[in-house]
C-alpha cells in the first residue's frame, strides 16, 4: 500500500505536470457506480505508540461449517499482530506480532493473510490462517479452533520457519521481505500452498506448506517469478512506474481460484495479472491503472512523484493503487473476481472465466449507512464468502478495509485510524446486478 505517492501521481496527471496539489481521483466512470451500504465495522485501529502501532490492512473469513452464525473474521493489523473479530465485528482475540529479536532489528508486522481449510497433517485435518509477516520476512501459521478458551488461533508455526527471500537478518532489516500473500490447495496432489510477493520488488515466490509431526507446519520454497517492471508502450517507447530510488513496482493484493490453480495478482501501478498459481506459465495482464503508462519523476524533497502528461495507455475501470483481490465463488462454477480500486475507493469485477478473457462486468462502492457507520475509502485488503453465515449474513459476507477510519467506531480524534467494514454480500449482488 503506497497511497500518497500513487494519489499524488494521480492527482498530477489530471491536473498538468506544473501542478502537485493534492486531489482525490474522481472520473465519471467511478461518480456512475452504485452504492452499497455498510452493516457494521470494527473499532479503529491506530498506528501510533498510544494505538499499539495497529493499522488495518488485509481481511479474511473462516466459515464455521457447525455453526455458520459463529463464523470470524481474521485479520491483520501490520506491527499490531492479529485481530480476529465475530459477524457482529466485535473483538475476539488480539494476537501480538512477534517482538524484535534486538533494538536493531525490525519487530514482526503482519501484512497479508489467507486461509487453509482441511490442512493434511498427522494428527488429521486442520483450517488454519497464514500470515505474511513482513517485518521477519516469514509465514506465520495459526490453528482456527473456536472452542479453545483464551481465542480460537493458537500459533503452529514451525519453530525452524526459514525467511522466505532474505538471506539472514541484515537483509531482512532492509525489509525485501514477505508482502502479499494468497493460499491454494492443489486438488490433483491434495497439497497446500501460499504464494508469496516480496516488498519493493517484483519477485514472487511459491512455497509448500508442510506440516510436521510435532504438529507444528513450516514451508518449503519450490520456485519465483519475477513479473515485469517495465513496459513498451503503444507508442514504442518504455516505461517503468514512477517509485522511489531502488523501489520496483511491487504486488500485494493476490487470490487463486480453485476450480482452476489460476492466480490473480494485483501489481500496485501497473495492473492485474493472470498466471498459474504453480508460477510455471506466462503472466497474461487483465487489466490496466488509470495511470498505466504515465511518466513519473520522482522528487526527492517531497518523496513524492510528479507526473508528467498522460499518453492515453493505461485502463478504465481501476486507479492506482489496484489492492485487495478476492474471488465470488457461484455454485455452478461462475462468478467474479473482485478488485480494489484504491486510487478512487471503489470496487471492480471481472468474470471469473478466464474463456471469457476476465471480462470487466461493472464495480460499486461501499458508503456508511448512517452517520454512525463508516464505509470503505482507499481499500486496501478484501475478503468475500458467498455462503450463508446464520440470520446476519444469509447470502454471505463482504468484509473491506477502511483506509480512513471516522468517529463512529472511535476514529474522530484526529489522529490517523483504520479499520474493517463488514457489508451484506446479498445487497452487493443486488446493487450491482451480480
Amino acid at each position: 500500500m503506497r497511497t500518497h505517492r500513487s494519489s499524488r501521481l494521480a492527482a498530477t496527471a489530471l491536473l498538468g505536470a506544473a501542478m502537485i496539489t493534492l486531489v482525490p481521483l474522481s472520473p465519471a466512470h467511478a461518480r456512475t457506480l452504485p452504492s452499497v451500504p455498510a452493516t457494521a465495522e470494527t473499532a479503529a485501529l491506530y498506528d501510533d505508540e498510544a494505538g499499539g502501532n495497529a493499522n488495518a490492512d488485509d481481511p479474511a473469513i473462516w466459515r464455521d461449517a457447525a455453526a455458520p452464525g459463529r463464523s470470524l473474521v481474521v485479520a491483520t493489523a501490520k506491527e499490531g499482530g492479529l485481530r480476529v473479530y465475530d459477524l457482529d465485528a466485535r473483538l475476539v482475540q488480539s494476537v501480538p506480532a512477534p517482538a524484535a529479536a534486538s533494538e536493531d532489528d525490525a519487530p514482526g508486522r503482519f501484512n497479508n493473510v489467507d486461509l487453509v481449510t482441511g490442512l493434511r497433517t498427522p494428527a488429521g485435518r486442520s483450517d488454519v490462517a497464514v500470515v505474511s509477516d513482513r517485518g521477519n520476512d516469514r509465514l506465520r501459521v495459526y490453528r482456527i479452533d473456536p472452542s479453545q478458551p483464551g481465542g480460537p488461533l493458537k500459533d503452529v508455526t514451525d519453530p525452524a520457519a526459514a525467511p522466505v527471500f532474505s538471506s539472514g537478518q541484515e537483509e531482512i532489516n532492509e525489509q525485501r521481505t514477505a508482502y502479499g500473500l494468497a493460499t491454494w490447495q492443489d486438488r490433483a496432489t491434495g497439497r497446500s500452498y501460499a504464494v508469496v510477493s516480496r516488498r519493493n520488488t517484483t519477485e514472487l515466490a511459491l512455497l509448500e506448506l508442510r506440516p510436521t509431526a510435532s504438529g507444528t507446519v513450516g514451508y518449503r520454497r519450490v520456485r519465483t517469478l519475477a513479473l515485469p517492471s517495465s513496459f513498451r508502450l503503444p507508442d514504442g517507447t518504455s516505461w517503468t512506474p514512477c517509485g522511489e530510488p531502488g523501489e520496483g513496482p511491487q504486488v500485494e493484493g493476490m487470490v487463486v481460484d480453485p476450480a482452476d490453480g489460476t492466480l490473480y495478482a494485483g501489481q500496485e501501478d501497473v495492473g492485474i495479472w493472470r498466471l498459474p498459481a504453480a508460477l510455471d506459465g506466462k503472466p497474461v495482464l487483465v487489466d490496466k491503472v488509470r495511470e498505466y503508462g504515465i511518466p513519473g519523476t520522482y522528487d526527492p524533497r517531497t518523496e513524492e512523484c510528479e507526473a508528467g502528461a498522460d499518453p492515453g495507455f493505461g485502463g478504465r475501470r481501476v486507479a492506482a493503487d489496484v489492492e485487495g483481490l478476492t474471488l465470488f465463488q457461484e455454485p455452478d462454477g461462475d462468478g467474479y473476481l473482485m478488485a480494489s480500486s484504491q486510487g478512487d475507493s471503489t470496487f471492480a469485477l471481472y468474470d471469473r472465466e478466464v474463456s471469457e478473457d476476465n471480462e470487466y462486468e461493472g464495480g460499486f462502492r461501499v458508503t456508511g449507512a448512517s452517520a454512525d457507520l463508516d464505509g470503505s475509502e482507499e481499500c486496501d485488503g478484501a475478503a468475500v464468502l458467498n455462503a450463508p453465515l446464520g440470520s446476519r449474513y444469509p447470502r454471505g459476507l463482504l468484509v473491506v478495509q477502511d483506509g480512513h477510519e471516522t468517529a463512529a467506531s472511535g476514529g474522530g480524534d484526529g489522529r490517523e485510524a483504520t479499520g474493517f467494514t463488514f457489508v451484506d454480500l446479498g445487497a452487493v449482488v443486488d446493487a450491482a446486478d451480480m
